[in-house]
């Protein structure tokens, strides 16, 4: 039996070739798969890993302590504690103490913290000594600025739960080394009130006021263990769980992170093995309708074999060791080729677990290449000697029970049917909805075929008599060839599933690049620490004049709106702008209309007022100035006002250097009790302000008019605020009566930015507070109104749920307070290469550096588009298997095609339409299948569903891009008719030629 299957495989060259090709190419791709899809999740796990935050690798474990002023032994006890129930294999284990204290300045506390960190020096660039003795400190320089402090300042600190102070001299000031690393994440190294902490020695915590500090102990997760360990997160809440036994505090950032990487490796595996299901199947049906068409030269060793006494089941396996041959071939050549092409294109897989898991699976992928080709032309060989032997002797094929064909078009329209069901459910159990898409086109395919069979035989027995020659034969060439049907359905899954790859492709590209940009906001945005919303703006905009290149931005957060500033003068010309987001000039053009022209600039170094006090007590009047370049605050003390008419002189530091100092404030405090500790004015209390002086080149500062005009000030808005009154050439400042007994009493008048609310844009529906009140931005110190002059559905870098302001009107909303957010400068697509320099020389210090190409890059390598990648070269490979079939099919029917055109030229048939006939039935068939398979692909993305995956993270800001889009879908059409063009020509060359001698 042996000696006999290889003879027949030596004599049948052309059939076993066709059927190695198609086992070699689907193997190849199956086996690829596996490999694909491990090797693209620990890829897409990198990169995950890559774009997450230090935070998010950060495990924090917190307890609050009492050290007995023993501060060392107390930290190291609880350190051991944590250590010992966290059982995981971290890095850079950190411990640490934080107290929570106020700073006294003025009429109100300002919140800080004394810290200290193990490593701390290690990290920061120091001006001074590291802090190593009791009552020495480190503070930030951008807190030093807020402060008004230097080296040698001492700072006293006290607690509303404390009694005590604690004096600290600074004598250092820091910056810095890593601001966006994990010694920075954990949030007890963060900045309270735009306020960073003050950094001690150990020793420090040793005075009584500070025996109860909060201790810390935090580690990093390493980048090998949350991307290799599965049980992470189930280890991670068991150690939660231990720790809480004793009252530890434990947060866990990873929690994110790790969802998103199973996220995007469930994405990658169930979406390559989407595409290895519709490519298993489709192979079994090529080969299936390969093993049909080359069953025609087998017909007659069927017959003998019967007429010399062999069994059915001996003749079957002779039959079907013709086919295991090759298919085994095809197995064994293309698995090693789909390792080496997953490979190419992914890279090796890395994780032990997942090498084993993709061998499996591989070799799973590659069996049901096998056996099921196997299956399918065992069936294909049962039904071929089911048949007599005189119907087997028969230069012709039969036409076969017909109810067996209504019967399996049945089955797959059901399957199909099912296939959609499931798909439609959501249900995370994969099933035959793997193979939706393909089953879906497969049934638009065999409807198609059937109607097209009817068509071309009505059309050619009306050209016929009509005598269209040409037509006439081309049809029933079709209509009469007894694998048409299936040649044609198979034709129509290839490009369906062809067609939508490669619109997927396009639609993941495209979808990548505008998420890209939205999340930037422009195409390079470089992100800038350490550093104020005045400081920022003025840097740019010195750093580009023109007002073309650069524009300062800041992303922030009030409450729970994230808000998204801008320099409105320069957002048309630089932001990556949608349509989406609106028209470009809506802000601008309102806040232009709402700015309220700036007071006078104080650049003297002295300041006299003119006023008039009321009251029976007696009152402290003072200013905030802010420089216009620097940021930096700027205190004016008047002292305590007299009663009645009178004069004050204060001096004034930090203004005289261009551009000079801004009105942030005034403040109406109670003389400075003896802790040096100012409070609101007492009931009863008015200043009226007449005029303010100063000794520089402009005098008169504030004259009558403009204290006066109540457009240029603005009252405060939370509890009982000071009661305001402009007229008659004064400014009159009073203590609210508080008949309410209000707990907050404002002491400060501000002055005013805007005419009226601040203007916004609102993305998405408005916050629930502004909905059943007043819309109020509450970050930037005393709640300030805005007004919603537009909304949108979406917003740079906010998204569908955000505002964005003017970045200049925020900064006068502050005053001197911190809002805290990420300051950025965003630069235009032309920015030229010294930009950067420009603003590094203008002050700033540049941290990170994006680009929408490089973040396009980043989403490139997480599963959804490593999906649509794997989605394509599967529908390649679809397509190619449907070209082996159509040039299987073509060549099985040339022989009897050539003996009939060759007899009607012998009856008088011109050459030139006997050439047509023969080229064009396969040409019709083609063309037919190509546009029908463009139809198929449009219903069964209507019917599945996008093929492109949504971003790991769920995003969804703009509107998805179609993977049918028009140019896409024509130019991957004209592709495959090439390609099927190609096949037919060059299969059906040699019988053209001879037709036309």
């Amino acid at each position: 039996m042996f000696a006999l299957v290889l003879g027949a495989v030596r004599t049948r060259t052309a059939q076993v070739l066709t059927i190695l090709v198609l086992a070699l190419l689907a193997a190849a791709v199956a086996v690829a798969g596996p490999w694909f899809a491990f090797a693209a999740a620990g890829r897409s796990a990198a990169t995950d890993l890559a774009a997450a935050d230090a935070a998010e690798r950060v495990v924090s474990a917190q307890q609050a302590i009492t050290t007995q002023g023993e501060p060392g032994p107390a930290l190291e006890q609880f350190t051991a504690r944590v250590r010992e129930e966290l059982r995981l294999p971290v890095t850079q284990p950190t411990g640490g103490l934080a107290m929570s204290m106020n700073l006294r300045q003025g009429a109100d506390d300002a919140p800080i913290r004394l810290a200290y960190r193990e490593g701390l020096c290690e990290h920061v660039r120091l001006d001074g000594p590291c802090p190593s003795a009791p009552g020495e400190g480190a503070i930030s320089e951008e807190t030093a600025r807020r402060l008004g402090v230097a080296r040698g300042t001492t700072l006293a600190a006290g607690s509303s739960l404390v009694s005590g102070v604690v004096a600290v001299k600074v004598v250092a000031l820091y910056t810095r080394l890593d601001p966006d690393g994990p010694f920075w994440a954990p949030e007890l190294a963060h900045a309270v009130a735009g306020l960073d902490p003050v950094f001690v020695p150990l020793t420090a915590f040793r005075e009584k006021p500070l025996w109860n500090p909060t201790a810390t102990y935090d580690v990093v997760l390493p980048d090998e263990l949350i991307r290799t360990d599965g049980d992470l997160a189930a280890k991670l809440a068991a150690a939660d769980n231990r720790l809480g036994v004793d009252e530890l505090q434990v947060t866990v950032n990873s929690r994110r992170l790790l969802s998103t990487i199973e996220r995007d490796r469930s994405t990658v595996l169930r979406g390559v093995l989407t595409a290895g299901v519709q490519l298993i199947v489709l192979t079994w049906f090529a080969i299936g309708l390969a093993g049909r068409y080359t069953s025609r030269d087998r017909r007659a060793d069927a017959a003998l074999l019967k007429l010399r006494g062999v069994s059915r089941s001996g003749t079957l396996r002779l039959a079907w060791g013709q086919h295991l041959v090759p298919l085994v071939a095809g197995v064994l050549l293309g698995a090693p080729a789909g390792w080496l092409l997953a490979r190419a294109l992914t890279g090796p897989v890395t994780a032990a677990a997942d090498q084993r898991a993709a061998l499996i699976w591989s070799a799973i992928a590659a069996g049901a290449v096998l056996l099921g080709g196997l299956a399918v032309l065992a069936l294909v060989e049962a039904s071929l000697l089911g048949r007599p032997v005189a119907v087997l002797l028969r230069p012709a094929a039969g036409g076969g029970n017909p109810w067996w064909s209504l019967l399996a078009d049945a089955l797959l329209l059901t399957i199909a049917a099912a296939a959609l069901f499931q798909a439609g459910s959501g249900s995370p159990v994969v099933g035959v909805d793997a193979a939706a898409p393909a089953l879906v086109a497969l049934a638009v395919g065999l409807v198609a075929a059937r109607l097209l069979g009817r068509t071309a035989a009505r059309t050619g027995r009306v050209a016929l008599r009509g005598g269209r020659l040409r037509l006439g034969l081309s049809a029933l060439q079709i209509s009469r060839s007894a694998g048409a049907e299936r040649l044609f359905a198979l034709i129509v899954v290839g490009i369906a599933l062809f067609v939508t790859a490669a619109g997927g492709q396009w639609a993941e590209r495209e979808s990548r690049a505008a998420r890209s940009t939205a999340d930037l906001g422009a195409v390079r945005v470089l992100t800038v620490p350490g550093t104020n919303r005045t400081a920022l703006l003025d840097a740019v905009r010195r750093a580009d004049p023109g007002g073309r290149e650069a524009m300062a931005a800041v992303v922030g957060l009030d409450n729970q709106l994230r808000v998204l500033e801008v320099d409105t003068t320069r957002l048309a010309a630089v932001a990556a702008w949608r349509a989406e987001y609106g028209a470009v000039a809506t802000l601008p053009a309102t806040t232009a209309a709402a700015n309220e022209p700036g007071l006078p600039p104080i650049t003297g170094n002295r300041l006299t007022l003119s006023f008039r006090r009321d009251g029976p007590e007696p009152v402290a009047l003072g200013l905030t100035l802010r420089h216009e370049a620097t940021g930096a605050p700027v205190t004016v003390s008047f002292g305590v006002l007299g009663a009645g008419e009178g004069t004050a002189v204060a001096p004034v530091t930090g203004c005289t250097a261009a551009p000079g100092c801004r009105i942030v404030n005034w403040s109406l405090t109670t003389p400075p009790d003896q802790n040096g500790r100012n409070r609101p004015p007492p009931q009863g209390a008015a200043v009226a302000l007449r005029e303010l002086r100063q000794d520089g080149a402009e005098p008169v500062v504030l004259d009558r008019a403009t204290l006066a005009d109540i457009g240029h000030w603005r009252p405060g808005t939370a509890g009982s605020a000071l009661d305001v009154a402009a007229a008659d050439g004064t400014l009159r400042l009073a203590a609210d009566d508080n008949s309410g007994n209000l707990q907050h009493v404002g002491a400060q008048l501000w002055a005013a930015g805007t005419r009226g609310p601040a203007p916004v844009v609102l993305a998405g529906p408005a916050p629930e507070d502004w909905r059943y009140g007043d819309a109020l931005l509450t970050a930037y110190g005393e709640p300030a109104p805005v007004q919603v002059t537009a909304t949108v559905p979406a917003l740079p870098v906010v998204g569908r749920s955000g505002v964005m302001v003017d970045l200049d009107v925020t900064r006068r909303l502050a005053g001197v307070a911190d809002a805290g957010g990420q300051f950025q400068v965003w630069l235009a697509p032309g920015a030229p290469p010294g930009i950067v320099d420009a603003l590094t020389a203008a002050g700033l210090t540049i941290g990170t550096d994006t680009t929408a190409g490089q973040r396009a890059d980043r989403l490139g390598d997480q599963g959804p588009a490593a999906v649509v990648r794997f989605a394509l070269l599967a529908g390649t490979a679809a397509m190619l298997l449907a070209a082996v079939a159509v040039a299987v099919g073509v060549t099985a029917e040339r022989r009897s095609l050539g003996d009939q055109l060759h007899a009607l030229r012998h009856q008088g048939l011109p050459a030139r339409v006997a050439a047509a006939a023969g080229f064009a039935g396969p040409a019709a068939l083609i063309v037919a299948g190509v546009l029908t398979g463009v139809l198929a692909a449009i219903l069964s993305v209507a019917a599945t569903g996008s093929p492109v995956p949504d971003f790991t993270d769920g995003w969804r800001v703009l509107g998805g891009f179609t993977p049918l889009a028009p140019g896409v879908t024509v130019l991957a059409a004209l592709a495959a008719l090439v390609l099927f063009g190609l096949v037919v020509w060059l299969t059906l060359r040699s019988l053209i030629r001879g037709l036309r001698r």
